[in-house]
């Protein structure tokens, strides 16, 4: 594959989505009592994971578009792009599709976010945001970049 992708650019993507994790997991706490009466504490939870899926999302776009992958109908499409031409796993594109799933929820409010659901998928899912970092570092050394 051609080498002329944005590399600082996802790179500055993927410290953003770090940091934004790594706040989140500062701040979780361990019972989700205690997490349902955060009050706004929460909502900056929510809004940091919210910050980190745009950033998965944004490199994804940024990677369809420099590899040349074909012209999107929307998100679903680049995951399915940047499965075929190996840049992501299909495991890798499952778990995405459940982050934008969340972040839909998260941004749209669908009448009230429980918090207890929210607290076990956060402790459960923030690890996927290292390995969707990990596949995208061994992408860009494969590629030259």
């Amino acid at each position: 594959m051609k080498t002329d992708v944005r590399t600082t650019v996802i790179r500055v993507k993927l410290s953003e989505m770090a940091e934004s994790v790594a706040l989140v997991r500062e701040n979780l706490p361990d019972s989700v009592d205690s997490f349902a009466g955060m009050g706004l504490l929460k909502d900056g939870i929510y809004k940091r994971m919210e910050y980190a899926i745009e950033n998965v999302y944004d490199i994804c776009a940024i990677l369809n578009a420099d590899l040349h992958l074909g012209v999107p109908g929307g998100d679903a499409e680049i995951l399915e792009n940047l499965m075929q031409h190996g840049v992501i796993s299909s495991d890798m594109g499952d778990s995405l599709r459940k982050m934008k799933g969340f972040r839909n929820i998260v941004v749209h409010r669908y009448g009230r976010i429980d918090d207890a659901i929210a607290f076990t998928i956060l402790q459960a899912h923030l690890d996927d945001f290292a390995a969707f970092r990990e596949e995208i570092e061994q992408f860009l050394g494969s590629a030259g970049a």
